[in-house]
């Protein structure tokens, strides 16, 4: 039976802290003397009275959560939340709601698809709102991806089971101070990032943006240049925090509580960097021999722009759609990759690739030793049937959602190349797509409205890896 009092506490628990967030957009718009404060101070007072509501409905002797409540509690906080954070786009001028939602969604899944224009003129307070949509969304998905996800089995996330994924009462407080944490070392990066951007050139106001944006893979900028922008030293510091913001932050929770660097030996972290590492070089190589670049000019360019595909943080820095058709078609691969379980990033993950690699050869083996015994191993852990299962079952789920949301677009009357690769950037949550429309160059204002909408449930369901919406759509989930 669904526990309706915990559920609503909790959401009013988030929605309180939407609340306090609004008021630092609205400090802005004081201090820069913007029409924006009005927005602002009217969505926090809609917003709060809704969170004192929940709390005060759901307040109950005993908050104890079952599967069935997580389940729910995470779609749930995620679509609720983005209702309400998208009241300020609403109410400043000229956004329909339509746009606002969707600028909010692509903000707290950090997928970093937007549909303004006119960035580089636009209220501070707008500006400052859109990379704290990111900053909380980059934060909340790192606390579900290492509390919530694995409790919950989604997608072979089991094989990262802490002490902190269990949510009995005894555990509790180890899940609370692991989140506070993972909060702690989050703005310490943040920070870190913020000055060396400052130091590259960038204005406080911009650095404290990027480094929001950049940390949480985002991918919004100030400029509707993006990372154009600004410096040759601003795109090597992009590059540095957005392969940060692509590793586990339980990794560096580790590294500053241990002081060691042991954690670099998990295979996950491994294969991430090689991956990264090496295409990157061969893009560059690519570049300096065919398009004739300077080779340090063609190894920023390459790996600013591979590392923002793969950790999904989508910033524009070239048209990378315009260096031929081998970039391409890697480009659109790397859309589907991810970085490592447990970061900021979308996508399928690098770890589910090597899991599926691991399989692969043992398969193999078989094959050649039909009496064989192997027992498949990832980071030194035995894979169990019920970590391949829910693998598999997310593989082909978020294939299905993809194809099925090209579909949808294809029907507003969409290209085949805007409809796919969108849809593909949304359940990624990678930000741009391919072609004149939502590539590099573009953005997603022109789309139709139901495009926007179908886009959206996209983005949702890449961020909370599919599996734990589509369980909502099971008739038994609904039985008493």
């Amino acid at each position: 039976m669904l526990n309706y009092r915990p559920l609503l506490f909790i959401l009013g628990i988030f929605l309180s802290t939407l609340t306090g967030f609004m008021l630092i957009p609205g400090a802005f718009a004081l201090y820069y003397g913007e029409e924006t404060v009005a927005a602002f101070m009217i969505s926090s007072l809609v917003t709060g009275t809704a969170a004192s509501f929940c709390m005060h409905q759901g307040q109950s002797s005993k908050l104890h959560l079952n599967i069935r409540d997580m389940f729910l509690l995470t779609c749930l906080t995620w679509v609720i939340v983005s209702l309400f954070a998208a009241m300020p786009f609403t109410l400043y001028h000229g956004i329909n709601y339509t746009d606002a939602f969707f600028e909010t969604m692509s903000g707290i899944t950090t997928t970093g698809s937007t549909v303004l224009s006119g960035l580089d003129t636009m209220d501070h307070s707008i500006l400052i709102w859109r990379s704290l949509l990111q900053w909380m969304g980059g934060i909340g998905f790192i606390v579900m991806a290492v509390a919530v996800l694995p409790f919950l089995n989604v997608g072979g996330m089991r094989l990262f089971r802490t002490e902190s994924s269990d949510w009995g009462d005894k555990t509790t407080p180890r899940t609370q101070s692991m989140a506070k944490n993972l909060f702690i070392v989050y703005c310490l990066l943040t920070f870190l990032c913020f000055i060396a951007y400052h130091n590259s050139g960038m204005s406080w106001f911009q650095a404290i943006n990027h480094a929001m944006t950049t940390l949480s893979t985002g991918g919004y900028s100030t400029s509707d240049q993006s990372m154009a922008a600004f410096s040759n030293e601003a795109h090597w510091v992009g590059t540095t925090f957005m392969l940060a913001g692509g590793l586990p932050l339980l990794m560096f929770v580790y590294m500053v509580q241990h002081r060691s660097i042991s954690i670099w030996n998990d295979a996950q972290v491994k294969g991430f960097l090689k991956f990264v590492i090496f295409v990157s070089c061969s893009l560059a190589l690519w570049l300096w021999s065919s398009r004739e670049i300077d080779a340090l000019d063609a190894l920023r360019l390459a790996s600013f722009n591979v590392v923002s595909v793969v950790t999904t943080t989508g910033y524009g820095l070239t048209d990378y759609t315009a260096w031929g058709a081998l970039a391409n078609i890697a480009f659109l691969f790397l859309m589907f990759v991810g970085s490592c379980s447990g970061s900021t990033s979308g996508g399928i993950k690098i770890f589910r690739f090597q899991i599926a690699g691991v399989i692969m050869r043992e398969q193999l083996k078989q094959q050649f030793h039909p009496n064989g015994v192997f027992k498949e191993r990832y980071n030194k852990r035995i894979i169990k049937d019920d970590i391949v299962r829910s693998l598999v079952t997310f593989i082909l789920l978020f294939v299905m959602v993809i194809v099925l949301l090209s579909i949808v677009l294809v029907l507003t009357g969409l290209d085949p190349v805007t409809s796919f690769t969108g849809a593909i950037t949304a359940v990624t949550n990678v930000g741009p797509g391919l072609g004149g429309t939502i590539g590099p160059a573009g953005n997603f204002s022109t789309l139709p409205d139901v495009a926007k909408w179908a886009l959206a449930i996209g983005m949702l369901l890449g961020r909370l890896e599919i599996l734990t919406v589509a369980v909502l759509f099971h008739p038994s989930f609904w039985k008493y």
